[in-house]
């Protein structure tokens, strides 16, 4: 795909999608003849996953590292972290008076939709 067209198919303008290879978040394919970067139709998974990184409140900086450099063991030490994080949110909550009650609940949640965005991320995340 062309720029232009992978912008289009994206919903976002070709100045993103340069923006984005700039930073190092999508890569060209390939190169033509005459010099134009060429995109695997997969972008277009990868560039919504970047938006949806950004809108989360990620900064482009730490979305840049993390698709590039993060590995299994990586993965494993921060689901083991979020775990132990977890089991002390859950420790506190018991002990916690019934006004802290609300706060723990509404973390608990936020917790949880960050985890089902990140699941949601993953499955829909092509292999490129």
């Amino acid at each position: 795909m062309r720029i232009s067209e992978l912008a289009q198919a994206a919903g976002v303008s070709k100045r993103t999608v340069d923006f984005y290879t700039n930073l190092g978040l999508i890569q060209p394919a390939q190169r033509t003849e005459s010099g134009y970067r060429l995109y695997d139709p997969n972008m277009v998974d990868v560039i919504a996953t970047i938006r949806q990184l950004e809108a989360s409140g990620m900064a482009l900086d730490d979305i840049g590292k993390d698709l590039t450099t993060a590995t299994a063991a990586d993965l494993a030490e921060i689901v083991s972290k979020l775990n132990t994080d977890l089991e002390a949110l859950r420790t506190l909550a018991e002990s916690a008076g019934s006004n802290a009650h609300g706060m723990a609940t509404s973390l608990a949640v936020r917790a949880h939709n960050l985890i089902v965005m990140a699941t949601e991320l993953l499955i829909a995340m092509p292999d490129v």
